[in-house]
């Protein structure tokens, strides 16, 4: 076996673990990156990138069958599966390209292909070919779909997010088991280019939407596109001839349905990729689950010279966040002993659902925890406000929470349009620390839907009863204008 001393050794070629890569070597070129898989991150491969070509192409499409509202008709409107496909693999193609070649640029001696497992806490082997002693390691796994075993009684006809990309052409039917970002963004997209979809979820949940107003106008909203029962009372999954067939209660009225779909999509969620380190032998305090307990602040497992960071911590799985722990981990194992915790940006999430789906700061159970119920809310409906209708996109809710006494803004739920864009300046005020009464001071152009925030701020403002009450905007155009 091939011997190799090294002074950190990280786990994993994703974004987590080139960002951790990156830092390290700016203090050491004696420095290794294992991959198990391939090379090419989870958002570029399986995740952001081709979910956003293929809802992409289905809000194109939904787009268009909207134009009798503006008094535009294009005729009969077509969904070429084959065609969508092709782009989406394409385009997913050309963005795991820049990546791999990026990878491509660290030098050879650097790069090293194969499975990692820990036989001791300094000690890593490497496929049984070549053993690594690493004086600090970071791990930086990833994670992979978590799949509940009564849904492989669909067998060949159960499919999660990764398969779907490559798919050659659009099925007919999918039914999908899980309402959270991927099942609402896929789901969607398939239904609107023209897939018969029906969803299940269990417990209630919509999305990450922890407001209950905001979940319950969520849920009607779906409703609207395809059958989304968040809390579904599923039976039977069975694979019969034609795709796979669920039995179901439905409806208030308890009558049991069976429906046959080409594919299942199994939505329900992700588990890091840590099962198969031989964890155990790396010496570090694990939880129940067999997870490695670590600080979130330094990434450290306890007080040892191991750092865990991205997808694979099971803590934010979301790239940005992926990106600054690996910049945390990287720079801490480069500088082992000596560890910082690292500044961390304010809590910022979207779902590219259409309404789309944001949450920024503190979510209404943390507001209250937090503030020992000395809060205030603040909100405005898109129903009427002026620009969501003159687009047509005039549907939605968004709830904003500020500390009494203080009037500091703490967070936001929003299902609407341009959640994305109004999230962000949201997420920018948590971390600036501003109060409420100083985003209200920032300027808001007209037309844009923008001016429903406004809105919202100001409702907030009044609620939080601090501070002059701001001048009312013209009435005109509807609400927030």
């Amino acid at each position: 076996m091939d011997k190799r001393e090294v002074d950190v050794a990280i786990i994993g070629a994703g974004t987590a673990g080139m960002v951790a890569y990156q830092r390290a070597r700016k203090v050491t070129d004696n420095v290794v990156l294992v991959e198990g898989d391939q090379f090419g991150t989870t958002c570029a491969r399986v995740g952001c990138m081709p979910s956003k070509l293929l809802i992409a192409a289905a809000d194109n499409a939904y787009q268009m069958a909207q134009g009798e509202l503006f008094g535009v008709s294009a005729g009969g409107i077509s969904v070429d599966g084959k065609r969508v496909m092709e782009r989406v693999r394409a385009e997913r193609d050309r963005f795991v390209g820049s990546v791999i070649r990026s990878v491509e640029k660290f030098p050879e001696e650097h790069r090293m292909m194969g499975h990692a497992r820990f036989t001791g806490p300094n000690c890593l082997v490497i496929d049984s070919k070549t053993e690594i002693h690493a004086q600090r390691i970071i791990i930086a796994t990833g994670s992979r779909p978590n799949i509940p075993g009564f849904l492989k009684d669909a067998k060949d006809r159960l499919v999660v997010n990764d398969d779907m990309f490559d798919w050659q052409d659009l099925p007919e039917s999918v039914v999908v088991f899980g309402p959270g970002v991927i099942g609402l963004e896929l789901g969607q997209a398939l239904s609107r280019l023209g897939v018969r979809v029906r969803m299940f979820g269990v417990g209630g949940a919509v999305g990450p939407i922890r407001d209950d107003s905001i979940r319950e106008y969520a849920l009607k909203r779906f409703n609207e596109e395809f059958p989304l029962d968040p809390d579904g009372d599923v039976k039977r999954v069975e694979r019969v001839d034609g795709g796979v067939a669920i039995t179901f209660i439905d409806g208030d009225a308890g009558d049991e349905k069976t429906e046959v779909f080409e594919y299942l999509l199994a939505a329900t969620g992700r588990r890091p990729n840590v099962d198969g380190l031989d964890i155990q032998n790396a010496d570090i305090e694990l939880d129940e689950k067999s997870m490695p307990v670590f600080n979130p602040h330094t990434l450290r497992c306890g007080q040892s010279h191991i750092f865990i960071a991205g997808d694979a911590n099971n803590d934010v799985p979301l790239l940005h966040e992926a990106a600054d722990e690996g910049r945390i981990a990287g720079n801490n194992a480069a500088s082992y002993p000596e560890v910082m915790a690292g500044k961390r940006s304010a809590p910022l999430a979207v779902v590219f659902t259409d309404p789309q789906i944001a949450s920024v700061g503190l979510t209404i159970d943390e507001v209250d925890k937090h503030c020992a119920g000395c809060f205030a809310v603040g909100e405005v409906s898109f129903e009427d406000q002026g620009r969501s209708r003159v687009l047509g996109k005039n549907s939605g809710l968004l709830r904003v929470y500020g500390e009494q006494g203080s009037g500091l803004f703490m967070g936001a739920e929003m299902f609407g349009p341009a959640a994305e864009h109004i999230a962000h300046l949201l997420a920018w005020s948590v971390q600036r620390r501003l109060t409420v009464s100083e985003m209200l001071e920032m300027p808001f152009y007209h037309p844009v839907i923008e001016e429903g925030l406004r809105t919202a701020l100001k409702d907030l403002n009044r609620n939080l009863n601090i501070g002059p009450a701001p001048e009312e905007g013209c009435t005109d155009c509807g609400p927030g204008v």
